[in-house]
């Protein structure tokens, strides 16, 4: 099979296309002929070595999420799975590749109204945007600002914000014409990158999710309500200035609170239950995949150099030659 490896740390080019033997599924697990693969934030942290912390070595295969069909199982698994059209979260690794191993209980069955590209556009973003809401204690009729809000796990933000009954959901980003597209998604206000804009917007908000981090994090808290929640659950600009929380400090008596949130946090049969709603919502049209482009797996380089340019509004997707 065909799989995409990091050869070396930093730049894109560092990714290479190789071929390996396929895998085999090993007890309690199935191997998935793969579909789509969907192309994250962190796909491109761990790429760059920004995530040297964690222990990835090179040869690693990137890859949180993919979709495709059941064409094996390990042992103790059901082989009624074999055939299924299923999505996969796989964490943070193993996802770029024609065959993909995962665990049985990381498996969630496709409706058949949605396409293994949008399962991956919608899937781990959606549940993310989710369970960072919540852990943001997020309520109807709070405010909520979406820093970043062109990628994948912004774009599910405000719509769940919006389906949650917020009474504003204001974004930044980095043009007007990207803006237009989020208020079609639902945002009702638009700022700049540093959080100014001309129009109307709330001078504060009750909810801040943050998927950029970066040098500017702690300009944020200035845009925080008292008893605000502001939660991290990205860093696609590096990680925030060592003393970011002075600026918390600075504002003691607006009650403020900063966490981070990880999917790794959430247990398999929370992240089943919430990414089956994500799919049948939009199954009802309530909630919308959106797709920036789709390349075939060995173009995976290229897929990484629009994500480092800012080009990326949505998802980009990797399919798997003969897919």
């Amino acid at each position: 099979m065909q799989a995409v490896a990091i050869q070396a740390f930093g730049s894109p080019e560092g990714l290479a296309v190789i071929d390996l033997p396929d895998p085999r599924p090993d007890h309690g697990q199935v191997l998935i002929a793969t579909e789509a693969i969907g192309v994250g934030g962190v796909d491109v942290m761990i790429r760059s070595g920004a995530l040297a912390a964690y222990g990835f070595e090179e040869g690693h295969i990137l890859g949180g999420e993919t979709a495709g069909t059941v064409v094996a199982v390990g042992d103790g698994v059901d082989t009624s799975w074999v055939g299924q059209r299923v999505w996969a979260f796989t964490g943070l690794g193993g996802g770029y590749a024609g065959r993909v191993i995962a665990p049985v209980v990381a498996l969630l069955p496709l409706p058949a109204n949605i396409s293994a590209v949008d399962a991956v556009t919608l899937g781990s973003s959606g549940m993310v945007a989710h369970f960072g809401l919540r852990h943001a204690h997020f309520v109807p009729r709070e405010s909520v600002l979406v820093r970043g809000a062109a990628g994948g796990i912004g774009i599910m933000t405000i719509q769940l914000a919006v389906r949650g009954g917020a009474s504003a959901v204001a974004v930044t980003t980095s043009s007007a014409e990207r803006g237009d597209r989020l208020r079609k998604l639902g945002a009702t206000h638009v700022l700049d990158r540093a959080g100014k804009t001309g129009d109307d917007a709330p001078a504060g908000y009750d909810v801040i999710i943050d998927v950029v981090a970066g040098a500017d994090m702690p300009s944020f808290f200035a845009k925080l309500n008292p008893n605000g929640r502001m939660v991290a659950v990205g860093a696609v600009a590096s990680y925030p200035p060592a003393d970011f929380a002075m600026e918390m400090f600075a504002a003691f008596r607006k009650s403020m609170s900063f966490a981070t949130f990880s999917a790794d946090t959430v247990t398999e049969s929370d992240r089943r239950a919430v990414t089956a709603e994500l799919f049948a919502a939009a199954g009802r049209g309530e909630l919308h995949a959106v797709v920036h482009e789709v390349l075939p797996l060995e173009q995976a380089v290229l897929a990484h150099q629009k994500m480092e340019a800012g080009e990326v509004f949505g998802r980009i997707v990797l399919v798997p030659s003969g897919s």
